[in-house]
């Protein structure tokens, strides 16, 4: 059966040649300007995949996002954006919108397409496994996340499962760097998280609690924020609480998620994943990390000894390997991995 896909853009030429690609490739395809229009279609018809510009008049795709999540019928249709925002400030907030993948301006259609196709797959294959009955999925999700423990060491933000009594059961390692630093979060005797302040540890204890009462209603949307502040006076860890399972948990079995990032955390594990990846020589990887740093091109011929043509012609060859050809590109090409592999 030909997967069909809804087209959310309001330039219309690039919306065109969107479609043409997507056609192209054996979909079938519909379009709309803005979310607003979008929005009607998808209560008119159903469709395998979104496919969603963010910045647009009458209905940001951010806005349709949040809109389809709170349907229940759409609540897990895959949903990608199309953007040229891809800091680390928008790639949370379609996080947190429930977004499913991203995919930056100017747009590669080789890479929308395997990611599109990527995600189709996933989403048959999550179908094919899925247990018949509510409670076998529920038990299917925790016994997954307690066996995961092993991928979650290798993401970059701090993951803690948390029991019906906010009760910290397991955690990654990056949670663990967390509380060795002690600067925004801490874990009591009695195993439970607190912030600097009581205000803080208020504030924590209410997300986790709204996301444990969402448990309870086998309620799985949604996730509440806090930014938790730092007496380093660095910028604020920022902690999300997400309901895990449907209904009542057995004794021992973690109901909530939270996941804490550091804003000003920079890891040279991502990084080096990052290089892995597009095979990036080590001169490649020191470039690129010093254009996240916020310097200049003549700034980085300054501090490493090399002449302007030189770092030119390095940034060439990122580009290339990376399939940028912006620094912005290439920057959000680092802050926004999520993956933090193999420790040296």
């Amino acid at each position: 059966m030909t997967a069909s896909i809804l087209c959310v853009e309001d330039e219309a030429d690039l919306r065109s040649d969107i479609v043409e690609e997507l056609v192209a490739a054996g979909y079938q395809v519909d379009e709309a300007g803005n979310g607003l229009e979008a929005l009607e279609q998808l209560k008119n018809q159903r469709y395998d995949l979104v496919l969603c510009d963010i910045t647009m008049p009458r209905m940001s795709g951010l806005e349709l996002l949040k809109q389809v999540r709170q349907e229940a019928s759409m609540a897990d249709l895959p949903f990608i954006f199309l953007t040229a925002l891809a800091g680390r400030r928008d790639i949370i907030a379609g996080k947190e919108a429930g977004v499913d993948d991203y995919l930056t301006k100017p747009i590669d259609f080789d890479l929308m397409l395997i990611t599109i196709a990527a995600r189709l797959d996933q989403v048959r294959r999550i179908k094919g496994a899925k247990p018949a009955e509510d409670e076998g999925e529920s038990q299917s999700l925790r016994a997954a996340l307690l066996g995961a423990d092993e991928a979650l060491n290798r993401i970059a933000v701090g993951v803690f499962l948390l029991d019906s009594e906010r009760k910290v059961l397991s955690r990654n390692r990056r949670a663990d760097e967390l509380l060795a630093e002690a600067d925004g979060i801490s874990l009591s005797r009695e195993g439970l998280l607190r912030g600097e302040k009581p205000q803080q540890t208020q504030a924590l204890r209410d997300i986790v609690d709204i996301a444990i009462a969402r448990v309870a209603e086998g309620n799985r949307q949604g996730s509440e924020a806090v930014g938790l502040t730092r007496d380093s006076g660095k910028r604020p860890l920022i902690a999300v609480a997400c309901p895990l399972g449907k209904g009542p948990a057995a004794a021992g079995e973690p109901v909530v998620g939270l996941f804490v990032t550091d804003p000003e955390w920079r890891s040279s594990d991502a990084a080096s994943a990052v290089a892995q990846l597009y095979g990036l020589s080590p001169a490649e990887t020191r470039l690129a990390l010093a254009l996240v740093r916020g310097l200049r091109l003549d700034e980085v011929a300054d501090e490493f000894g090399l002449s302007r043509n030189t770092v030119s012609y390095t940034l060439k060859n990122l580009f290339r390997k990376t399939e940028t050809d912006r620094q912005a590109d290439l920057i959000s090409l680092f802050l926004s991995n999520p993956v933090s592999l193999e420790r040296s």
